[in-house]
């Protein structure tokens, strides 16, 4: 659907895009995600044929979005982070509009504008001018627009900036609900909402990529160790000696913590399970565990551990 290739974005001699390669597939929701200045929405912005690239080159459905921008951007419904919108207009005249620069069919035209309203929940607000609108409908306008002319993707750049929890809450069904007809690219660095919607997560860093992956796949990839996390009543030392002695424990730190316990942070390795030796070992030393908690690495820590030491464009 889109081939991303070897994309380079430069200021001068500061690069916002440096290298960056991709496929997106049909039929999947995918996050773009990276700090503020990764080059999130100048890849986004590349896609969409809002700006050229310095060397590479974009194919939509086949076409180049520079060499064959009509056919190209027939494909693309594209939502910026700033909703293009005319606040003087009436949702549905706007959207009236926006049927009439995308070349939407006459006879379809209508029978398109009410169905994305109906999908976006805007029908009873169709006479009202944008200006008018909260927040929250506004970013349904934008996203009805980018629906108009039933484009094979949807790029969506920062959807929820600025909207309240709820309205968080019902752009993110909306999305969920795109991904039935529609291809969707969305960029964030908010990662608990691309966690919640995304098939695939593209983590960009520096302009390049760090990594590109399912959820659970970059759980897997940057998992490496769990970490359990154990309180012990008994002595120190002790305690640090049968752990040294366990099999697949990879590393431990330990500290005098409150009520007279033992904090244990015990690195495991890769696809090793230790707890039922930790709990024989220490009963053998009469050494109780008052607490033990298995950490996996989530989302943030994936990202944080790929984006950190990073320079931002």
């Amino acid at each position: 659907m889109i081939e991303v290739n070897h994309l380079v974005k430069k200021y001068g001699d500061q690069y916002a895009l440096n290298d960056l390669s991709f496929t997106v597939e049909d039929g999947k929701i995918y996050g773009l995600l990276g700090p503020n200045g990764a080059g999130k929405s100048t890849c986004m912005n590349i896609m969409t044929g809002y700006i050229a690239a310095t060397e590479g080159t974009v194919l939509i459905n086949g076409h180049d979005i520079l060499k064959e921008a009509e056919e190209a951007k027939k494909n693309i419904g594209y939502l910026p982070e700033i909703p293009p919108l005319y606040p003087d207009m009436k949702v549905k005249e706007y959207l009236q509009f926006v049927a009439e620069l995308k070349k939407v069919k006459k006879e379809e035209r209508e029978d398109q504008i009410n169905e994305v309203m109906e999908k976006t929940f805007i029908t009873d607000v169709q006479k009202k001018l944008i200006k008018n609108l909260s927040k929250g409908y506004k970013q349904r306008v934008g996203l009805a627009q980018a629906m108009i002319g039933k484009p094979a993707i949807i790029i969506l750049d920062e959807p929820t900036v600025g909207l309240d929890p709820k309205q968080i809450l019902e752009i993110r069904e909306l999305i969920l609900g795109l991904k039935k007809e529609h291809t969707v690219i969305l960029s964030s660095h908010i990662l608990s909402e691309v966690s919640a919607v995304c098939d695939e997560i593209m983590i960009i860093s520096k302009g390049k990529m760090a990594a590109c992956d399912t959820p659970e796949g970059l759980g897997h990839l940057m998992q490496g160790e769990d970490i359990l996390e154990i309180d012990i009543r008994g002595d120190e030392m002790a305690v640090r000696k049968t752990l040294a002695e366990i099999e697949g424990v990879h590393s431990f730190t330990s500290e005098k913590v409150e009520n007279g316990l033992v904090g244990v942070s015990v690195i495991v390795e890769k696809g090793c399970d230790v707890r039922e030796d930790i709990f024989y070992s220490m009963a053998d030393i009469k050494a109780p565990i008052y607490k033990m908690e298995l950490k996996r690495k989530s989302l943030e820590d994936i990202f944080l551990e790929l984006t950190s030491g990073k320079e931002e464009e």
